[in-house]
């Protein structure tokens, strides 16, 4: 039986016939119209060594392939819940409301820097909701939740690729706890965030999401500024790993534009997508290997930058990462800075991110036992500050959201401008 399909989800897919090819032993899939076979697995094609085969080119190191579930399937057996739609729309039109500046509140992209276990991100959702309740006068809160994650090197990539921590690589699996993670928090009434790695993986979840980012090592790559172009939320670009703002803002003018690039559909057949423009794109400052930019200064030179180019003079500040210089103790020492700023009337900050989990910290990955040998509600990605640091941070940058709406109301005019 294929890894993350059962008999019933397999006879769902009878329209998909596996031929084979006997040249080479290669396996393809084909549509047919009355397919009554259920898909199997595709076997490994063996690989043609050199010595055997001097001329064979192709999948020289690829050792075989699985089916993926299509996306349409995922979801057809994972729809929304009746509380997620409505959270989905309301976070994107708040995000967009922000960026655009037509409302004064923070935007704030707080949660784990990766989620790994669905009960404890469950759990953590359930405490943001309440707070979010408290403080959405002056903050539009919405939950960072990260399923992939991109490696300098190599490690754990996240609930999608290896959901059991264990090096499985279950991937249909993780794609379903994934979807039915993301019903059940928006479910809750809590907008989430997410990071876009590839143009396959939204299909099975972008329905469900409110917020995206690009990361520092992707914000060049051609491939993720023509998907962001097609996502139907609001987008954030980081700055280059090296702390080049340029990247990020050429990322934006370029998701603005219509784009035509290979995809995939809601059926998981190859396709060329059209593309009509995201235009609600914004820069994340988040530091690098050559210093820190959540400064005035840098603010300052973002807003110019983004000027010269006619966008919109707006960023959120990533309190982790190369502004933190990876010390989680660090964070609220950066949101501090950025509240600030804020109190002083800097218009320009429409958001921040934190990286925040229950516990502090972070750990390594098992290398047995998977979930059931983790400390629960510890990140075994980027460390994280604990809920109660994140409520004192998301308090502050309240107070500092409150002391701008005033100050404005009492001078009339905006002190950043």
């Amino acid at each position: 039986m294929c890894e993350g399909f059962d008999r019933a989800q397999l006879l769902k897919l009878r329209r998909i016939e596996r031929v084979t090819a006997q040249n080479n032993s290669t396996t393809f899939l084909t549509i047919t119209s009355d397919i009554t076979t259920p898909l199997h697995r595709i076997p490994s094609r063996p690989l043609a060594m050199p010595a055997e085969d001097p001329n064979h080119t192709d999948d020289v190191r690829v050792l075989g392939y699985d089916p993926l579930i299509p996306p349409q399937l995922l979801t057809s057996e994972l729809p929304p819940p009746a509380n997620s739609l409505p959270t989905v729309v309301k976070g994107r039109r708040e995000a967009v409301e922000i960026i655009k500046q037509r409302d004064d509140r923070l935007l704030v992209m707080v949660g784990p820097c990766s989620l790994h276990d669905p009960e404890t991100a469950v759990e953590y959702c359930s405490r943001l909701v309440q707070l979010a309740d408290k403080l959405k006068q002056d903050l539009c809160i919405i939950m960072r939740a990260y399923l992939e994650k991109p490696r300098t090197t190599v490690g754990w990539k996240g609930l999608i690729n290896d959901p059991d921590i264990d090096e499985s690589y279950k991937i249909n699996k993780g794609l379903r706890v994934s979807r039915k993670l993301f019903c059940d928090l928006t479910n809750q009434g809590m907008p989430i965030a997410s990071e876009m790695l590839d143009t396959i993986s939204p299909q099975f979840l972008a329905d469900l999401i409110s917020l995206g980012a690009i990361g520092a090592r992707t914000t060049e790559s051609q491939l993720h500024r023509e998907l962001a172009s097609g996502l139907s939320f609001p987008m954030g670009f980081k700055n280059g790993t090296d702390g080049s703002l340029t990247v990020a803002v050429d990322a934006i003018g370029a998701a603005a534009a219509k784009h035509h690039f290979m995809g995939v559909t809601k059926q998981g057949l190859a396709a060329i997508t059209k593309t009509a423009g995201n235009p609600d794109c914004f820069v994340i400052l988040r530091g690098g290997t050559k210093g820190t930019n959540f400064d005035k200064d840098s603010v300052k030179a973002t807003r110019e930058a983004l000027k010269k180019k006619g966008l919109d003079e707006v960023m959120m500040i990533d309190c982790s990462h190369g502004n933190s210089q990876k010390n989680h103790k660090n964070q609220p020492k950066v949101a501090q800075v950025v509240g600030d700023q804020i109190r002083e009337g800097e218009t320009g900050i429409v958001g921040v991110m934190i990286e925040s989990n229950i516990n502090e910290g972070n750990q390594k990955t098992p290398a047995t036992g998977g979930l059931a040998a983790l400390q629960k509600g510890v990140s075994i990605t980027d460390a994280c500050i604990d809920w109660d640091t994140t409520v004192e941070v998301l308090e502050q940058l309240a107070d500092a959201v409150r002391t701008r709406r005033s100050k404005k109301t009492t001078n009339g005019v905006n002190g950043s401008h």
